[in-house]
């Protein structure tokens, strides 16, 4: 698929000049700060060396106070306190966090995760039912809740008080909880709005900590579960998300949790890790856990104590992901064939399948990997209880989740964020949805969105890139929305002459290039999925290409590498 190539705005050159001069590094590596908001010294040192005073007072969100007094009283009062939480990475690792502090404070806690096929997804009556049968007075709902006004109101009739801790956009109204924590409530003030639903949890723990010195300790202990959440979760990278997943991947590296090692250890993960490998080596297999059989066996994992059970739960988690492994590859094969078939289909700008046997644990997975086929806002449903319950996913710049609002009179229940989003219809309103979704989103997409973008920080020739720039790139980790890798592009490049294409499907290219301006400056390149551009540089014609530069180590040795992101034949 052709892809659109962006080049950044340049930072303003004095300001580019002024850092450059202040910080002692080069206008390149200057004006990537400034593209990044970064003007000043003090700027500068608090992205290159963040550290947890940079994080806000947890009490200036709005209910932070309520939801302490409340905690505190149901602590006092030994009442059952019950912590739950959805069923996804960023809702397991949330239950696991609280879990792991309050227990410091309390013996008369207990975890709920709600059941993704007979309960879906947020809270559920099952649920609150089953807080008021077993006696527990306080739920702590995480990374849900926000949307669940007539479940808060079941819950008070039935003399169970709710905090909710989420970060998803509100409705027009939301739930008359003891306490609501989410800083996108219009009337919270809360400086940073981005954290993820267990980066609300951690607030929420932080600002207890304030009235229990020794849940201080157990707190930096979850820093990882923090960090896991943030990159699963696709939230942005910045400001207080980018505090927490820098010390949390500190603590995944240095000292893994016994649940965390036995997973690592069964990818047979051994290098240092990345958001990347959070992204997809950890986060889906805690998401198979809920996809495949019970998110609570996640959150049992997470909160493991011993190396022997957390193996255990780990294996289960490890098959649990190979089977879902399979899933996935069967659907994204049948949905791809049913776009194939129907010219219908192709000439969209949405795409929106229904199969009733599809498996409702992978067909968000599935969603995204037609996105990325076809790139064009998609949806995929399937028949659980009675109903079609879905996943969306969107293109870069296009608000999934608005369009979809656009659709609500036709929907039972919907939530999510701008990317990614879940709804629930009615069997007989799926035509009538597909139609109306198709309208809203060929209203307000606009054309380039349909086509893939690639965003280039800067255009730079090879004698750039040193072993001491990149000592300073490194820095810029971690990386992620909102501070991505940088991305660099150069002109006039040649292979030399070793392009060849690997893989066990041949779908990688692997070359060795140098730039025509200097042929003595060379790199060795892998670009995947782009084994099908090998011919380019075989024919020997210089080409444009856009890449990050990143460590490759091979037989001891350590050289700096490319990772090809696009190329095209040099134009002009």
């Amino acid at each position: 698929m052709e892809q659109r190539w962006v080049i950044k705005e340049a930072g303003d050159p004095e300001v580019v000049d002024r850092l450059s001069r202040e910080l002692n590094l080069s206008p390149l590596l200057a004006n990537l700060l400034v593209q990044r908001g970064i003007t000043t010294f003090e700027e500068a040192r608090t992205f290159f060396r963040p550290t947890l005073d940079d994080l806000h007072d947890p009490f200036l969100m709005k209910d932070m106070d309520v939801a302490v007094e409340r905690i505190v009283r149901a602590i006092d009062g030994k009442e059952k306190i019950l912590v739950y939480g959805d069923y996804d990475v960023d809702g397991t690792t949330s239950v696991a966090l609280v879990y792991s502090v309050l227990k410091y404070l309390t013996p008369h806690l207990d975890i709920y995760i709600p059941d993704r096929y007979a309960e879906g997804y947020g809270i559920s009556e099952q649920g609150v039912r089953y807080a008021a049968e077993h006696n527990f007075s306080l739920i702590i709902a995480l990374d849900c809740g926000i949307k669940a006004i007539d479940k808060v109101s079941l819950a008070t009739s039935l003399g169970v008080d709710f905090i909710i801790c989420d970060h998803h956009l509100p409705g027009e109204q939301w739930p008359e909880a003891v306490a609501v924590l989410d800083a996108k409530r219009p009337d919270c003030d809360y400086p940073y709005k981005e954290l993820s639903g267990c980066g609300v949890g951690f607030k929420l723990m932080q600002a207890l900590a304030t009235r229990y010195e020794e849940l201080k300790a157990p707190l930096m202990d979850c820093l990882d579960l923090a960090a896991i959440s943030i990159c699963s979760d696709i939230v942005p990278i910045t400001g207080e998300n980018r505090v927490l997943c820098h010390y949390g991947l500190k603590a995944l590296n240095e000292h893994p949790r016994p649940g965390i090692a036995a997973l690592l250890q069964m990818s047979q993960m051994k290098k240092n890790l990345t958001v990347t490998d959070v992204v997809f080596t950890i986060g889906p297999r805690i998401n198979a856990a809920g996809r495949m059989e019970s998110g609570r066996k996640a959150v049992e994992l997470l909160i493991s104590e011993n190396d022997e059970s957390a193996s255990t739960k780990g294996e289960q988690i490890h098959l649990n992901n190979s089977e879902r492994v399979n899933v996935d590859k069967a659907i994204t094969r049948e949905a791809l064939d049913l776009i194939a078939a129907d010219t219908t289909l192709q000439s969209r700008k949405t795409t929106v399948l229904y199969n009733p046997e599809w498996h409702k644990g992978v067909i968000g997975i599935v969603a995204s990997r037609l996105t990325e086929t076809y790139y064009r806002p998609t949806i995929l449903l399937t028949r659980s209880n009675g109903v079609a319950t879905g996943s969306a996913r969107s293109v870069k710049g296009f608000d999934v989740y608005s369009a979809i609002e656009a659709c609500s009179d036709l929907l039972e229940q919907f939530g999510g964020h701008m990317y990614a989003a879940g709804l629930t219809i009615a069997l007989d309103k799926i035509e009538a949805f597909t139609q109306r979704f198709e309208e809203v989103v060929s209203t307000r997409i606009e054309p380039h969105m349909l086509t893939p973008e690639i965003e280039i920080d800067a255009q730079i020739d090879f004698p750039d890139i040193t072993p001491k720039s990149y000592a300073i790139l490194e820095q810029f980790a971690p990386f992620g929305p909102g501070n991505l890798a940088p991305v660099f592009t150069t002109t006039k490049v040649l292979d030399r002459g070793y392009a060849k294409c690997v893989g066990k499907e041949n779908e990688h290219l692997k070359c060795d290039l140098f730039q025509a301006l200097y042929p003595n400056v060379r790199f060795g390149a892998i670009g995947f999925r782009l084994g099908d551009r090998v011919e380019l540089l075989r024919a020997g014609n210089p080409v444009d290409i856009c890449y990050t530069v990143e460590e490759n180590e091979w037989n001891g040795n350590t050289r700096l590498q490319l990772v090809l992101k696009d190329l095209r034949v040099r134009r002009g």
